[in-house]
């Protein structure tokens, strides 16, 4: 909890006024519900295409842990996989990714902290969990944690995602070329905090 006293507030990464600094860091870890939703497919989807879109919008599950410091940082890694809407041209498709995430909160201390975040990693697209296409990610973002109780965090975020994916030739017989894929993502978080040993 955090807790303030003429305005200022401390908790889980600021000390009681008087105390020392802490050397203590935190692993956070959690869980989110993702949605995400296609601005735009590139040459995914090229306007000549004899068939439907194969990379529509989707929804499905993050699982991400990391260290945070007092300083505000966290740097982790997450694993996200979501089923997208392929026009009925691959069984199950599943988006997945695994990602580098960093994030800078802008009120360490707070029981309600935002935050901005940014990610690099690897995508992988296919049928059942195969592989039709590959390529990297990078997105930026903001979100909002609030600790309901000692160490629990709910939240949400907002994240815009680039993803480079190499072509290939879909099971319609559609040249699907190199593409550059737009998507929004919405995440609703639920996070713990346990305090460890700085590094």
């Amino acid at each position: 909890m955090a807790w303030g006293v003429g305005g200022v507030a401390w908790g889980q990464g600021l000390p009681p006024p008087g105390q020392p600094k802490t050397e203590r860091s935190w692993a956070q870890y959690g869980v989110a519900l993702v949605s995400e939703g296609r601005l735009r497919a590139g040459g995914l989807c090229p306007e000549d295409a004899i068939a439907p879109c194969i990379l529509g919008s989707g929804g499905g599950l993050t699982l991400r842990g990391g260290r945070r410091i007092p300083a505000g940082w966290y740097l982790g890694g997450s694993y996200s996989f979501s089923k997208q809407d392929a026009a009925n041209l691959l069984r199950l498709p599943i988006l997945q990714q695994v990602r580098v995430e960093g994030r800078y909160y802008l009120l360490p201390g707070n029981r309600l902290e935002p935050y901005a975040a940014g990610a690099l990693g690897g995508v992988i697209y296919g049928g059942e969990w195969g592989l039709e296409t590959y390529g990297g990610v990078a997105s930026l973002g903001i979100g909002v944690e609030y600790e309901t109780s000692r160490g629990i965090f709910f939240g949400g975020a907002l994240h815009y995602r680039v993803m480079r994916l190499e072509g290939w030739r879909d099971k319609a017989g559609q040249e699907r070329p190199d593409a550059l894929a737009h998507f929004l993502s919405l995440e609703l978080t639920l996070e713990a905090r346990t305090p460890v040993e700085r590094w």
